[in-house]
């Protein structure tokens, strides 16, 4: 057994897994806490480095591509501090670190574990159900629907709509951007209905406006991969274009063909105009709103 421990967490390897458990300081962020403890296999895993920083070095293992569901919908997003994959340690555990570096090293060479994508996920993701509050509503997921419910402060426009519940198997893609504290973020459900819609987040009836508590709204990442978890695994739709190309021809794009498009956008232009009638949207919103769904088209 190889392992490592520090305020920022713990990390263990036996051979076959590398165990990661965050600390419990105040300083852990967050999402960290919240996440929990992480199992990775060797078989996801492509590489560690330890890299020198100022007063300290960090550990940093380097997962391969399509391994992990977390990677996949933050994209690289995430900031460092809560990066589950990276360890911050102290000057005089550097040897530690390298230590459990090396067996890594030596385990992956043994197994002679690929470090091309992988072509299913690795790691499950974060159990359901889960659901976190922020600043534009609470959004759940139970493993086959998504519930937003909008909060008080949230757009009149989305309130209107009422809670939105969207069925796995209506997702296209799931599409998240963290509130850096200086800009907005968001997450997003594109559905078979709504790929071609150009709404700003704050609009959108199938986003949440992150535009709060930073620390909190980070962890809406955790809907996020815990639905992206049980879609289609991205390597599936590039098999499927590669197929397609073997025969001299592109798949048909997982998006409703331009009738269907224009139909959808002419469905939302009658809400907003009833909703507009009713008096739940004053002038202003109604023309920044339809002035949105028109340049859909």
């Amino acid at each position: 057994m190889a392992e490592i421990i520090q305020r920022d967490g713990t990390w263990a390897f036996d051979g076959s897994t590398v165990r990661i458990t965050p600390g419990l300081h105040r300083s852990v962020p967050l999402f960290r806490q919240t996440y929990g403890e992480i199992a990775v296999p060797l078989e996801a895993v492509s590489g560690i480095a330890i890299e020198p920083e100022r007063k300290r070095a960090r550990l940093r293992l380097r997962l391969r591509e399509g391994a992990d569901p977390l990677l996949q919908a933050t994209g690289g997003r995430l900031p460092d501090a809560a990066d589950p994959y990276r360890l911050a340690v102290d000057v005089d555990r550097t040897g530690v670190a390298e230590y459990v570096a090396e067996e890594i090293r030596r385990a992956l060479l043994l197994d002679r574990i690929p470090k091309e994508p992988a072509k299913a996920y690795l790691l499950p993701g974060p159990p359901v159900p889960v659901s976190v509050r922020s600043s534009d509503g609470t959004v759940s997921f139970d493993g086959t629907r998504v519930r937003i419910d909008w909060a008080d402060t949230s757009e009149r426009v989305k309130r209107a709509t009422g809670p939105r519940i969207i069925g796995l198997g209506d997702l296209v893609r799931v599409e998240w951007l963290p509130n850096s504290g200086h800009e907005d973020g968001f997450l997003r459900f594109v559905t078979r209905e709504t790929v071609f819609s150009k709404l700003p987040p704050e609009k959108d009836p199938y986003a949440l406006d992150l535009w709060g508590s930073s620390r909190r709204d980070l962890l809406t990442a955790l809907v996020a991969t815990a639905v992206i978890a049980r879609l289609p695994h991205p390597s599936t739709r590039a098999a499927g274009n590669h197929e397609a190309d073997a025969h001299g021809s592109r798949p048909a794009p997982a998006v409703p063909p331009a009738a269907d498009h224009h139909d959808v956008l002419l469905r939302r232009l009658r809400e907003l105009g009833a909703l507009y009638r009713d008096g739940v949207l004053t002038d202003e919103e109604f023309a920044l709103t339809k002035a949105a769904v028109l340049r859909g088209f």
